[in-house]
């Protein structure tokens, strides 16, 4: 198979904002497959000076996988051209239909180039923060299958990142609530991510370990959302709120 080719119809697809079909409707290609083919997009990211900042865990919900009939969770890579700054601005030219979720973000205090246990995971994390995250998948409908959606860098987009707080902060049973133009449209609680969001952490590292994807001091770590997507539209404010972590929010024009 031509894993190059793939990459740059992805990749090409998000650059211009532009629908396309499904890349497993060309031809079939298993997970390991999919991997490289999103290593081989972002190779095209940073050739053109993006930098790698982090990752993004998806299927962290129990039902979802369910749903798509998976045993494990599935994770992309995050770049500095994602990050959005603080009261920041998405915008939807550079986007095909964008959705908001709300999530947790670690930040990581030292490398790390293999699996962490649960009782090494917080010496490796210096903060804690509110997070959204905006998924866009590059094929058209927002319909893919797994192969699909790996390839695709986990449909990838955007992030915004709250304040940071203590890692001794306990965020195994947080309300968390997504806000569109001041008012609540999902509620959820930090247990919908694994039950624990760290166990999101311990498993972005086996699965970046597994794929060769060392995780630098500095890096963010997306553990997942916590209710379902919000589609965005112009002229929307979108907030997240979390108890005890505290609120991030961006404009969209």
């Amino acid at each position: 198979m031509n894993i190059e080719n793939l990459a740059q119809q992805l990749d090409e697809a998000a650059l211009r904002a532009e629908a396309v079909d499904q890349i497993s409707l060309q031809q079939s290609f298993g997970v390991d497959d999919a991997y490289a083919i999103q290593a081989a997009s972002l190779q095209r990211r940073y050739a053109r000076g993006e930098h790698f900042i982090g990752l993004k865990m998806g299927f962290t919900s129990r039902a979802k996988m369910q749903q798509m009939g998976v045993h494990d969770m599935i994770w992309g890579r995050l770049t500095d051209a994602m990050l959005l700054p603080a009261e920041g601005t998405l915008s939807l030219q550079k986007h095909i239909h964008p959705r908001a979720e709300p999530e947790l973000c670690f930040l990581v205090n030292q490398p790390i180039d293999r699996e962490l246990s649960a009782a090494e995971a917080p010496d490796f994390v210096s903060g804690i923060a509110p997070a959204i995250e905006v998924i866009d998948s590059r094929y058209r409908n927002f319909k893919f299958s797994l192969e699909d959606v790996i390839a695709d860098n986990c449909s990838s987009a955007a992030l915004a990142v709250g304040p940071w707080q203590p890692t001794n902060t306990p965020i195994g049973d947080l309300q968390m609530e997504l806000l569109i133009d001041g008012a609540v449209v999902h509620e959820g609680n930090s247990s919908a991510i694994l039950g624990d969001p760290w166990k999101s952490f311990m498993a972005a590292t086996r699965l970046a370990a597994q794929y060769g994807q060392p995780i630098p001091e500095g890096a963010l770590i997306m553990a997942g959302a916590a209710t379902p997507a919000v589609y965005l539209q112009a002229g929307q404010s979108v907030e997240v709120r979390v108890a005890q972590l505290g609120e991030v929010a961006f404009a969209v024009h």
